[in-house]
Formats: structure tokens, sequence, C-alpha cells
């Protein structure tokens, strides 16, 4: 399993593309288990981009102790979906940026009411899975 291409799987499967890391952690444990499939779609995914890492490319950016997919890696994402069999050509992948500093409104800019229906929304897709 491509643990990079996952990331952005599982991401863009979220409102807002947010996930706080125990969504993250407990989604990766779920696909690492689910079989062959999951690890051979990853691969095929992966193989169209080689040079991929969603941190350096600014297609994940860390917040609120979580992750957010931003909109760059929704679209090399679709990319990579679109183009069965065929490799992303280096001039369509993002280039590595150095990673700016954080900025403190960032980590406070989600008010209570969005955590809490963040939250909601979590606990409701788990019920969900479970059922």
């Amino acid at each position: 399993m491509n643990f990079q291409v996952t990331v952005l799987k599982i991401l863009v499967s979220y409102p807002d593309g947010f996930a706080v890391m125990a969504d993250l952690k407990r989604d990766m444990a779920i696909l690492a288990t689910s079989g062959r499939d999951w690890a051979e779609r990853t691969k095929r995914l992966a193989a169209r981009a080689p040079d991929l890492d969603i941190f350096s490319q600014g297609l994940v950016e860390r917040l609120n102790g979580g992750w957010r997919i931003t909109e760059k890696g929704r679209g090399l994402l679709e990319l990579m979906e679109a183009r069965p069999g065929e490799p992303v050509p280096a001039s369509e992948l993002p280039a590595a940026e150095p990673l700016p500093a954080p900025r403190l409104h960032d980590s406070v800019r989600l008010g209570r009411a969005q955590r809490r229906q963040r939250r909601r929304a979590a606990r409701d897709r788990a019920r969900a899975k479970a059922s």
C-alpha cells in the first residue's frame, strides 16, 4: 500500500478535505487490512506520480491536529485517476516548495461550532461504517 496516495484518497473523502489524526489512523488501518485490491490500486496510482511528496509539494497541509488536502492535491489526484496506465508528466507534478512557518491564526481559526460539527460528522461516518 502506498502511504501518500492513501492519505490523498482518505482526505478527499472527507467533507472539506480535513481529517483529524485519529480518523486518518483509523481509516489507514481499515484500508491496510482490506486486502490486495487496495494495495495494488494505490501502487498503480503511485507509479503514475513517482516523485510524489504530499507535504513538500503542497498537496496536504497540517493544521489543528489533522491534515487537509489542498486544491493542488485534489487536482493531482484527479489527474492520476483520469489517466489509467500513463505516468503523470513531471511538468504536471507540483514543484516541491519550502514549507512556510506556521501562522498562529491557522490553529485558532476554527471556531467551537466548526469543531463540534466535524466531530459529529466523524461519529456519523463511524456509525454508518459499523452498521
